[in-house]
């Protein structure tokens, strides 16, 4: 029996020909092959250990695989985030203005986890040039990071579709609960958000300073980055020495523009992901694995 483990560029065998499985206990194999895998998992990570060494500023770019470490849905496979629509279905849709401050209360109910707080760190002692992330959940900020461009906007905003005017959804929270005193909504259900009030009978702020319809201050389909966030996060990853992409596999409003700009300019590229990205080919290092289980343990 032969286990291989596959890494870029290297690849390791071991072997239990020697040890016949009627001689081993059941504890005994699985006790060896524990030790094996860890052996193995060793090498990926002093490899991003060695990158992160090597480089003094970063540019950090990351997706929908960190917020799933906390609990939230991958929005991209998602039919139930707002992210999905576009802005005249929203506009045309009374059901998708109710799920979207729903799914704004689910969201509310999940925590920061150990790569947030790591990410944190990393910034408070003068690693990161900048982190750009694709997540709409906030979490970054709520960790006490402050360099960071929220790519995709924020399910904590929100923003009138006429005037532009944006609230902060904690005010708008406010607002709807006095418009809608009898509702009631079960945070913790963990299937697609249902709102157990007759929705014909759910009265939706306006905004206040046009009675414009509001919508979560967030990217939908057909919605562009806007160019000075684009020109401001790509001289960040010019003026870093190497950049970061930690789940995400580069699919959605051109995020992998950050890469083949770091390519071009000669900066090295880590990615840490479960599965392939658009941005494989330009990696220096492309690290399959979960981020729990790798940054945390990175020492800065």
């Amino acid at each position: 029996m032969i286990f291989v483990g596959a890494m870029r560029n290297s690849t390791a065998m071991y072997s239990i020909k020697a040890m016949p499985a009627k001689f081993l206990m059941f504890q005994q194999v699985k006790t060896w092959l524990h030790q094996k895998r860890n052996a193995n998992n060793c090498v990926p990570f002093c490899q991003v250990q060695n990158f992160i060494d090597k480089t003094k500023k970063l540019f950090i770019l990351t997706g929908a695989g960190l917020s799933t470490e906390s609990g939230i849905p991958d929005w991209c496979d998602s039919t139930d985030v707002g992210g999905l629509y576009s802005q005249s279905f929203f506009q045309n849709s009374d059901e998708i203005s109710w799920q979207s401050w729903a799914e704004w209360m689910r969201f509310k109910s999940h925590e920061l986890n150990d790569v947030h707080k790591a990410l944190s760190r990393w910034e408070k002692r003068g690693k990161i040039e900048w982190l750009a992330t694709q997540n709409f959940d906030g979490l970054h900020l709520l960790a006490g990071s402050e360099r960071v461009t929220e790519v995709n906007g924020s399910l904590h905003r929100a923003k009138c579709m006429s005037c532009k005017d944006v609230t902060e959804r904690i005010d708008l929270q406010k607002r709807f609960i006095k418009l809608n005193p009898n509702f009631s909504l079960d945070v913790q259900d963990e299937n697609p958000v249902h709102l157990k009030d007759d929705m014909k009978k759910f009265t939706i702020p306006k905004c206040e300073n046009c009675a414009g319809i509001l919508k979560p201050d967030i990217l939908f389909i057909g919605d562009n980055i806007e160019m000075s966030v684009e020109t401001f996060l790509l001289e960040c990853v010019k003026n870093a020495d190497g950049i970061m992409i930690l789940g995400t596999s580069l699919e959605y409003f051109k995020s992998s523009q950050y890469a083949e700009v770091a390519f071009k300019f000669n900066k090295p590229i880590a990615i840490v992901n479960i599965g392939p990205t658009k941005a494989d080919h330009l990696a220096t290092l492309k690290i399959d694995a979960y981020l729990g289980d790798v940054l945390p343990k990175l020492t800065v």
